[in-house]
């Protein structure tokens, strides 16, 4: 291709946000306190879940994990994107890009999929409630987390098993903030037209199997809480699925545009901005959107923290 050299490259490096040495600064104190802000946030509803017998049920059971999920998550991209903000040395060799690419790809996988379990687990709690105990038992909930873990795992391997044999030519620039696929797609030296089609076809089934999960789920519930005859119960089956519905939103919106598109619509710019939204600002609004919206992860909250509190005035 233009007589590029299809030398192995060792290293690639990521161009990130184009900032002035003002700005420098503020944008690394900013990426930094919303990265902490964003574990401390998921780390708080894991320890809340855990320590409040009232939230030993399949939906916090799914809300724990989902903010096990997203600590990592944020992790994998993260620390990397907030040092080389500061760092003049933005290169990331050949194998670090790939194992973060596995390891983010394995985790937005599981994350569409996860939210898929957690609507339908409200289907099944608003639609089916008698049943409810029965077929959401601690064995299947554990089962059904352990199957998303998987498809994520698999998906991530055999994306990764067509990216990482395209040939790069010597020494690459990333325009982006850390290795995600279509960068790496279109700075390859090689034909990858087979990586595409795997790439698009995964991408579709995982965002699309999911999406059709979530959107039967809430069309049910929507015509069963539509039949509830009071007013205030039928705002108290809302409610309970308020918090997720919000977090389907903003995740899926987010992801659709980067991952649902071919190589040849990729912007850049657009992409870049984009990627923000959904590996800083979703992931630390998520937490606020369950503990605001909901009143028994608030009430736990407060519970934990008071009794903490007296615990300690006695001592």
């Amino acid at each position: 291709m233009g007589g590029r050299n299809e030398t192995k490259v060792m290293y690639f490096i990521l161009l990130g946000f184009p900032t002035t040495a003002e700005l420098q600064l503020l944008l690394f104190s900013t990426l930094l306190l919303v990265y902490l802000l964003t574990v401390l946030e998921n780390f708080l509803i894991i320890l809340i879940i855990r320590n409040n017998h009232s939230l030993q049920k399949p939906m916090y059971f799914f809300l724990g994990n989902l903010s096990f999920l997203e600590i990592w998550y944020v992790s994998v991209i993260e620390p990397k994107m907030i040092a080389d903000v500061l760092s003049h040395d933005k290169r990331i060799s050949f194998q670090g890009c790939m194992t973060q690419l596995y390891f983010f790809v394995t985790f937005v996988c599981t994350e569409y999929i996860l939210l898929a379990v957690m609507a339908y687990d409200r289907f099944v709690a608003i639609c089916k409630p008698l049943k409810y105990p029965l077929i959401m038992s601690h064995k299947f909930c554990a089962q059904l987390i352990a199957a998303c873990w998987m498809c994520g795992l698999t998906t991530s391997s055999i994306k990764l098993s067509f990216i990482a044999r395209l040939s790069y030519c010597d020494v690459d620039k990333i325009n982006h903030y850390f290795c995600d696929i279509s960068p790496l797609l279109n700075i390859s030296c090689s034909d990858s037209s087979l990586a595409e089609l795997v790439d698009f076809t995964l991408a579709l089934m995982v965002i699309m199997v999911p999406l059709c999960t979530v959107v039967a789920s809430y069309i049910c519930i929507m015509f069963t809480v539509l039949k509830i005859p009071s007013s205030q119960g039928r705002q108290k089956a809302f409610s309970t699925c308020s918090s997720h519905l919000t977090v389907v939103i903003l995740f899926y919106s987010t992801t659709l545009f980067t991952y649902a598109h071919p190589k040849l619509m990729y912007t850049y710019r657009a992409n870049k901005l984009v990627s923000v939204l959904y590996t800083v600002v979703v992931p630390v609004l998520n937490p606020l959107i369950y503990c605001l919206r909901n009143k028994e992860v608030r009430f736990a909250m407060r519970k934990t923290f008071t009794c903490r509190s007296h615990t300690k005035e006695i001592s």
